[in-house]
């Protein structure tokens, strides 16, 4: 498999190589309005189909064909202004561009622009944008946080109302929780493709921040593009695709745990024909031998005596993986604004240092995986008639998982054999043949198609109806490869999804009122066939076992956005909706210790939120922004992870399980809030705080036996259900050298204290857990290189996450970062 990947990133310089023959030459510079900086303006190179966009502090960079050139600067609230220059190869050139506001569009500017004084940023961002369509969103921008020794899954866990449930270090299985919803209810998307799809080696444990435009964190109803069985919500990544230039990016890093990461980044386009080329890679390695001394590390002696709080490095805990990902096609031709065909390949090893609990340590146990999938993505405005828009999505992906435990000693967490007593002796202790139960050695196979499709149509100027459908099959083939000759007994299992909805949108009251109306129908069946031996009168036959579900249901939708005054938004959403159980849920997943349970049900959801957006509000050189939500969810029959009763127990050490399943639980209730003002002062100061607080209680009154049910209005346990995040970033000018840039960042971050068994005995109690976390980067004044420091975890605090797992103690981590614009 790594050959391959040799082979990939050979062939992408070699591309890189060619390329760079071609005589080419930069501009920059900035677009002005008097003293307003814009952003949105679109440059535009005469007489080709190269073009770019201002950015936030109105600066473009645009690469094109050396010789006399024309640049076109247009937007439809200024006048169009074209500039002509010649270009030597090679040479970067600097056009500073002051536009004039076109009266026709907006015949009410009688401002006298030359009073005044303070320079602010017009127009709307793409984030902005996504912001106040009336879902309960918040985007993350990655462009600073790619520059830092930060994984995707640690930006996420600072954005207000997402705490992230990791198993320890890097590598480890992760889940992640949206104001109290969490499993099969929260989607995770790439480019609109669930991320399942892409195997356990491509995931947002590895994805660079490099490779990302940006994160769409929703919370409630999803809009038309990511339309799924999912109510709580989704996130959504979103691949860097713009292709205006020719451009390559590389960085490397190294720190404690002997981490390390490595990502690699390129754009092509060819300016005649429209064709475009997207490659990157990634490698990541970690020993993940952190020390933990908490009360879930324990001890066994020879006399069977449990002696918690334990200090011990982990061990058995080593990640590592590779990926890369190949995209070529066309964009902005007459057939297809986008059309790309691609390649995502990737692999990893993963040893499994413990069970869902890690109070029991194990030796020998791993996995490794690996998928290929290939891509299809396109869309088209003005598909076949004026206003129909026409975007396809699809994949199709081989995985496999091959899992191994075959060593039959159980071992303490001070890395020796645990010992008991046997006729006077101390001797080492045996297990049933591997570290969790039976000697193991299996492979699993899964083959996914995975496609979505969007037809919307502009019916009327501001209405939109769009028709949606997403279709999912998985076939699951469980190999036992320890015993070869059950092969032909080999489990296999099928799920398939179809999933039809509508939404209409539109803007009314002079565009301040914007709707949106959802309504689904979804439809899920599975079907597992197990095949056993059983001997009759001598005679052993194999005998197959079908277990079939079907499940169809509808369900619906709205949301709202009211721009009350200026950099006011109103925002309201409610769904009532299904969420019908996963692959792994029904099947199992043997890697993460998820046992099977074919008789899960469908859970139901009924949620509302309503909050606010003001902001970004100017006042001199300060800029504030402030958000507000509030949230009801209703849940019946939550699928969630089984965890452990008190009352079936008899002492701590029962709860120290090793494996789980996931159940319905019944009905719950979370009602909460959430919160987060944002500031900057003079472009250099930046800071935020959030915070979320709910309540996610249990409300069945009844038990089975029709008794007051006596965990009533009890906090679902294991999840955390109050968080807060403080950032805090200043930039230097001019440090060392001229044109140089320093940022120091500072980030605490709060997680409040829960049980994690039903009946909260106290030993149960995962404590308050406060972090500090420091950076520091420095850009060199080309721009193109920029290094940075990062102190994780200062105080080497005690942290805890899903089934109270320690998490690493202090870490320090170095990056080098390296951007190619000139190879052209």
């Amino acid at each position: 498999m790594t050959k391959k990947y040799i082979y990939y990133i050979a062939l992408l310089l070699v591309t890189f190589s060619i390329y760079s023959q071609e005589k080419k030459a930069t501009i920059y510079g900035k677009v002005t309005a008097e003293n307003s900086v814009l952003e949105g303006i679109v440059v535009t190179v005469k007489g080709t189909s190269i073009t770019t966009e201002t950015k936030s502090d109105g600066s473009f960079t645009i690469v094109v064909p050396a010789g006399r050139t024309t640049i076109t600067f247009q937007h439809p609230q200024y006048l169009t202004q074209t500039k002509t220059i010649e270009l030597k190869p090679n040479v970067s050139n600097q056009i500073n561009i002051k536009l004039k506001p076109n009266q026709l569009v907006n015949p009410k500017i009688d401002v006298d622009i030359e009073t005044l004084n303070d320079v602010k940023i017009l127009g709307k961002s793409k984030k902005k944008k996504i912001e106040t369509t009336g879902f309960a969103v918040n985007v993350i921008e990655t462009k600073e946080a790619s520059l830092r020794n930060l994984t995707t899954n640690e930006l996420l866990d600072r954005s207000v109302g997402v705490r992230v449930r990791q198993n320890g270090g890097v590598g480890s299985n992760v889940e992640y929780n949206l104001n109290g919803m969490s499993g099969s209810t929260i989607g995770l998307f790439l480019d609109g493709i669930e991320l399942s799809t892409y195997g356990q080696s491509f995931n947002l444990n590895n994805i660079p921040l490099a490779m990302i435009e940006r994160i769409e964190v929703y919370k409630g109803v999803l809009p038309s593009h990511l339309t799924g069985d999912y109510v709580g919500g989704a996130i959504n990544v979103v691949l860097k695709k713009d292709v205006s230039q020719n451009s390559a990016t590389a960085a490397v890093s190294y720190g404690s745990f002997n981490t390390v990461q490595a990502d690699l980044g390129v754009t092509l386009r060819d300016k005649k024909s429209g064709l475009s080329f997207r490659g990157s890679g990634f490698y990541t390695y970690s020993d993940n031998n952190f020390e933990t001394w908490g009360r879930s590390t324990t001890y066994v002696n020879h006399l069977q005596q449990i002696i918690r709080p334990y200090r011990a490095k982990r061990f058995n805990n080593t990640y590592k993986s590779i990926g890369t990902r190949i995209e070529a096609g066309f964009t902005n031709t007459k057939w297809a604004d986008q059309f790309f065909i691609g390649y995502n390949g990737s692999s990893n090893y993963k040893e499994i240092p413990h069970g869902i609990t890690m109070s029991v340590p194990y030796v020998g146990r791993f996995n490794e995986t690996e998928a290929h999938v290939f891509l299809l993505n396109y869309a088209k405005k003005d598909f076949l008639a004026k206003g129909l828009a026409l975007t396809v999505n699809a994949v199709r992906s081989n995985r496999s998982t091959y899992l191994q435990d075959t060593i039959g000693y159980a071992y303490n967490w001070d890395g020796n054999v645990r010992e008991v007593i046997e006729f006077g002796e101390r001797v080492p202790l045996k297990t049933m043949g591997g570290q969790q139960g039976p000697k193991t050695i299996t492979n699993t196979d899964r083959k996914i198609t995975n496609a979505r499709s969007n037809l919307g149509y502009l019916i009327a100027d501001e209405h939109r109806i769009s028709l949606n459908h997403k279709y999912e099959a998985t076939d699951r083939t469980d190999f036992d490869l320890l015993i070869p000759a059950y092969n032909d007994l080999a489990t296999k299992g099928t799920l398939v999804k179809n999933i039809l909805s509508i939404n209409y949108e539109a803007q009314t009251f002079d565009k301040k009122l914007r709707t949106n109306i959802l309504g689904k129908y979804t439809t899920n069946s599975s079907n597992q066939t197990r095949s056993e031996i059983v001997s009759t009168n001598g005679v052993n036959s194999i005998v197959k076992k079908d277990t079939l579900t079907y499940n169809s249901n509808f369900g619906y939708g709205a949301t709202l956005s009211y721009n009350v005054k200026p950099k006011l938004f109103i925002i309201a959403s409610t769904e009532n909706s299904y969420i019908m159980p996963s692959e792994s849920q029904l099947f199992g997943a043997p890697e993460i210790n998820i046992l099977p349970n074919l008789e899960l049900e469908p859970e139901k959801n009924i949620n509302y939120n309503l909050g606010f957006r003001w902001g970004a509000l100017d006042v001199g050189n300060h800029n504030i922004s402030l958000y507000a939500n509030a949230f009801w969810r209703n849940g019946y029959k939550k699928i969630t992870q089984q965890v452990v009763d008190v009352s079936q127990i008899q002492e701590e050490s029962d709860a120290d399980i090793q494996t789980t399943k996931y159940v319905n639980l019944g009905q719950t209730q979370a009602r909460g809030f959430e919160a987060e003002i944002t500031y900057s002062y003079n472009s250099r100061l930046n800071a935020s705080l959030n915070f979320s607080k709910f309540n996610n209680v249990f409300k069945q009154e009844l038990d089975e036996s029709g008794a007051s049910h006596s965990f009533y209005g009890q906090q679902v346990p294991n999840e955390p259900f109050l968080s807060a995040n403080a950032n805090l970033q200043y930039r230097f000018n001019d440090v060392f050298q001229k044109k140089s840039i320093v940022n120091a960042y500072y980030n605490v971050g709060y997680v409040g204290e829960y049980y994690i068994v039903w009946g909260q005995p106290d030993w149960s109690l995962t404590p308050s857990q406060l972090t500090h976390d420091l950076g520091v980067n420095y850009r060199f004044p080309s721009g193109k290189l920029v290094a940075s420091l990062d102190i994780k975890n200062v105080t080497n605090a005690e942290i805890y996450d899903n089934f109270a797992i320690q998490k690493p103690g202090r870490g320090i981590y170095f990056k080098l970062n390296y951007i190619f614009t000139k190879f052209l």
